[in-house]
């Protein structure tokens, strides 16, 4: 008798198996060192936290528009007054010791600069998240605890469908509100005087 053809949905079942013999090389969750996480060669955002590895959506175009304007806008004014280097994920911060971030964008005072042979960063002086609409807890809650717990001394929220930036200070071991800025106004920083963003140019970055 003749062993029947698999059925279409039976071979996209098959094609869909991830690649075994490649993905028990790699640990299990809980198990990941510092060093493994370190070395993962990759396209993905992928933070780390005790063992454990957290693969970031990738960008999208609003996203990435938005983020790079900000770069862009912050880079200009750090480099043109010598205040530091701003730099953009991916690259790892580690906020302590078995716990590591991909910030959007990164700001570093000319004393805190990574090496060029640093495999990650530490102590920033100020971070920005553009929200994910995925999980805007991510951003406004998880983080938000994670960078005051780092002594992350300034943290924006860049949240582009609420159309609002957020702009934290750190006080203590907790962030206060510096200004909740919205179209028409700009959003300025307290850690870098002078430093502005107005809201609606933000906004059209992503159009």
């Amino acid at each position: 008798m003749p062993i029947a053809e698999k059925t279409a949905e039976e071979a996209n079942a098959i094609e869909a198996e991830p690649t075994w013999e490649i993905a028990h090389l790699f640990p299990y969750q809980g198990a990941w060192s510092e060093d493994e996480y370190l070395a993962l060669d990759t396209n993905h955002l992928v933070e780390f936290d005790h063992g454990y590895l957290e693969v970031l959506p990738m960008p999208g175009i609003l996203h990435q528009r938005i983020v790079l304007y900000l770069y862009r806008v912050l880079w200009a004014f750090v480099t043109t007054k010598s205040l530091g280097e701003a730099l953009t994920a991916p690259l790892p911060v580690q906020l302590w010791s078995q716990k590591y971030r991909e910030p959007d964008i990164l700001f570093f005072s000319t004393a805190g600069r990574p090496q060029p042979t640093d495999k990650y960063a530490i102590h920033p002086d100020l971070v920005m998240e553009v929200v994910s609409p995925d999980d805007p807890d991510r951003d406004y809650v998880k983080k938000r605890a994670e960078y005051a717990r780092a002594g992350i001394p300034e943290y924006w929220i860049v949240d582009a469908l609420q159309k609002r930036i957020t702009v934290l200070t750190l006080a203590a071991e907790e962030y206060e509100m510096f200004g909740e800025f919205t179209p028409g106004m700009r959003a300025a920083s307290q850690l870098l005087p002078g430093f502005s963003l107005a809201v609606d140019d933000v906004l059209a970055a992503a159009d």
